[in-house]
């Protein structure tokens, strides 16, 4: 039994160490996008066909990381999704030219989406192995790595240039990578699921959780892909103040993650997911209302204390849906959640040249009132029994 219990320990950290590299670079990739439109000399409307691709590559590889998951166990999947990520910030650095920045970053949204499905199935089966509930926490490392990467991202380009701080991303992550690779729970496909037929699920339940985590997403997304511009461009803030916007997203979020399963278990998903959804609207809402610099910075903190735990329960819910094979689930509900914070912020683009991200920040606000409305689907994630 404690033998059983070291292993369960040690692959509930590696699983936290594969979010924190993954946020890592994700945070980096925050301040990267004013950098990369001053070198490459693009407006809003291009970067949004950039941020677009983003999405449309992660889109595209998220559910074959989900059939590798049902095929294969999310241990082999997320290993090779990490390993082919690490580098990816160097090579959008090295592109020259705005076209070969697009395949760069598609084939950095692709593996994105790769190693978010895979990472949140191993959680998923920590989770069970463990009989407790972690995705929150896992999720919290994921933002303590957002909250590193857009924090010191903004200063570390504008110290070591772009390419530099990019061979140093990739460095950081891949002594993380060699700590955890050793421990990541090594599960398996249940007897017989290999040769299974891979379906999309007929049960309803699993796309309207993606509705639900498709709602949360969008405004973590416009957060991580535009917050920075919006503090540059329309508050006048410097380069280096502009990263903290999403770092102050990402910081919240770190600490709301790692309370939020005590919270889950004492409130329930149900209630917890509602007064996350409340709190999230107000930062939003305070955002785009903020006369200052610091003032759009302190909403999206707040933003993000009401964000953090939504996405979570979401992927415990789609996780624990019966009858389907393992990874399945989970990627119809990530395909469809992360189509919202990879889609939706190129969409933010286009009409950042027409309105205000001001307008748009609050216009974010009312859209978590589709969660809010679907907030009873979270009761699937419920599922702790371990005490």
């Amino acid at each position: 039994m404690t033998g059983s219990g070291s292993v369960g320990t040690r692959a509930r950290w590696a699983v936290s160490a594969l979010f924190l590299a993954n946020g890592l670079v994700v945070g980096s990739w925050a301040p990267k996008l004013p950098a990369m439109m001053a070198r490459l000399e693009i407006g809003e409307s291009v970067a949004g066909l950039l941020v677009l691709a983003l999405g449309v590559g992660s889109i595209c590889l998220m559910p074959v990381f989900g059939a590798l998951v049902a095929r294969r166990g999310s241990a082999h999947a997320v290993k090779l999704a990490a390993m082919l990520f690490t580098p990816s910030l160097i090579w959008i650095s090295l592109a020259p030219t705005v076209w070969a920045v697009a395949i760069a970053v598609f084939a950095f949204g692709a593996l994105i989406g790769g190693m978010d499905v895979a990472m949140n199935a191993n959680a998923v089966a920590v989770e069970r192995a463990r009989r407790r509930a972690i995705m929150s926490s896992c999720h919290g490392f994921w933002s303590l790595g957002g909250l590193a990467g857009a924090g010191a991202g903004g200063v570390g380009i504008q110290i070591l240039g772009e390419l530099a701080h990019a061979g140093v991303v990739a460095l950081i992550v891949a002594a993380i990578l060699a700590a955890a690779f050793p421990h990541v729970l090594r599960d398996s496909p249940a007897a017989g699921q290999e040769h299974q037929p891979l379906r999309l699920p007929r049960t309803p339940l699993p796309y309207l959780i993606g509705v639900m985590a498709l709602a949360s997403m969008i405004p973590e997304g416009a957060i991580l892909d535009w917050a920075a511009v919006y503090l540059q461009r329309e508050m006048g803030a410097s380069l280096a103040l502009a990263g903290w916007g999403f770092a102050a997203c990402a910081g919240t979020m770190a600490v709301m993650r790692f309370l939020g399963d005590g919270i889950r278990r004492h409130c329930g998903a149900v209630r917890t997911l509602r007064i996350s959804t409340v709190v999230a609207m107000a930062g939003l809402a305070l955002a785009g209302l903020a006369p200052s610099p610091w003032a759009a910075i302190a909403g999206f903190g707040l933003a993000g204390i009401g964000i953090a735990n939504m996405v979570p329960i979401a992927f415990s819910a789609a996780g624990n849906v019966p009858g389907l094979a393992h990874g399945v689930g989970l990627s119809v509900v990530t395909t469809m959640g992360y189509s919202g914070i990879l889609l939706a912020p190129g969409t933010i683009g286009f009409l950042a040249e027409r309105i205000s991200f001001s307008a748009i920040y609050l216009g974010l606000s009312l859209l978590l009132l589709i969660p809010l409305a679907l907030s009873r689907l979270a009761r699937t994630a419920d599922f702790d029994a371990g005490g």
